[in-house]
């Protein structure tokens, strides 16, 4: 097989204006200039440096379960600094999350994680649960990708 060439900085460019061009472009753009928009960067950058150095980062359960219709598979809602976030896991897979079925609202828990993203459709930041731990004890570890990095 063969690999495509990456695209230089100037094809990058043009794809992203011709992105912004299109209806969800658009509505990308307003939501990122809106109060709400500009509160979820504000969140996501006050955790930016712990999740980039994958630090342990201390955080309390606000809710069991995600916002109405969110589609990110199981996860929780936690509170790190005075702000509230989502702790996605991904899909929900058999034995994998078995213990994170245990944590209850106000449980105090120590998380790691290699990502933080957002989306319109959400008002909150969207942190990739990596590493869990409650009183001293692992209750969650990714596993590590089979297929490479």
């Amino acid at each position: 097989k063969s690999t495509p060439k990456p695209l230089s900085a100037a094809e990058k460019n043009n794809a992203l204006k011709e992105w912004e061009a299109t209806p969800d472009g658009i509505l990308y753009k307003e939501w990122e200039a809106s109060p709400a928009g500009k509160k979820v960067f504000a969140s996501a950058a006050k955790i930016s440096k712990s999740v980039r150095d994958s630090a342990n980062m201390e955080a309390v359960v606000t809710s069991l379960s995600l916002p109405p219709g969110s589609r990110l598979g199981f996860g929780v809602m936690v509170r790190i600094n005075g702000d509230d976030y989502i702790l996605s896991f991904g899909p929900e897979k058999s034995n994998e999350l078995q213990q994170l079925h245990s944590l209850k609202v106000n449980d105090k828990i120590i998380i790691r994680s290699h990502s933080v993203s957002y989306a319109p459709k959400y008002s909150y930041p969207i942190v990739a649960g990596d590493y869990v731990e409650r009183d001293s004890k692992i209750i969650y570890k990714r596993a590590p990708r089979k297929d490479g990095c």
